[in-house]
């Protein structure tokens, strides 16, 4: 294979890469979001448990470890499932660097947001990032209704997930 057959390749694959993509994901009730939480660290320990048992467990403990993973594993599915069913998910995915440069450039900070130790105008910037990386369509006006109207920590969460996708790495950088 030649050098220039083997950039070719090469090229091929990168411009196939698709863009990264992150999810968001807003549970209508907490006590749902709650048991699920729950049921999850409750079987990755069941599950935990039963891995990390001695080769020579008697057979009466080692059945009950394998009991409680099972219950617990029934139960994270029970609780997926409802969980699943009250959640809303929202995906985003990272922008090319000139449109997102573009964007910021579009949202100077004032004077108030530099001395935030903000660089772009977050009060404008970050409802049109957030419908900018949005794969549901999301307008900018609903992005700021949310930013507004939700608790801070969900807002702080939606504001996260179209920013930090906007920085995901798929690079590992060393020798050889």
């Amino acid at each position: 294979m030649t050098t220039s057959s083997t950039w070719a390749e090469l090229e091929k694959q990168l411009d196939s890469l698709d863009k990264p993509v992150t999810t968001f994901k807003l549970c209508r009730d907490p006590e749902v979001r709650e048991r699920y939480q729950q049921a999850k660290q409750a079987h990755e320990q069941a599950d935990r448990y039963l891995k990390q048992a001695p080769k020579d467990t008697d057979s009466e403990a080692l059945a009950l470890l394998k009991r409680e993973a099972a219950d617990a594993k029934t139960e994270l599915a029970a609780a997926q499932k409802a969980y699943d069913e009250q959640t809303i998910t929202l995906r985003f995915s990272a922008l090319e660097r000139k449109a997102l440069e573009k964007l910021q450039k579009q949202h100077p900070a004032t004077e108030e947001d530099e001395a935030n130790g903000d660089d772009w105008a977050m009060d404008t910037f970050a409802p049109a990032l957030i419908s900018a990386a949005s794969l549901d369509g999301m307008p900018v006006e609903a992005a700021r209704r949310y930013l507004d109207t939700w608790a801070p920590g969900d807002a702080r969460d939606l504001w996260q997930a179209a920013w930090s996708i906007q920085h995901a790495r798929r690079t590992d950088l060393g020798k050889g």
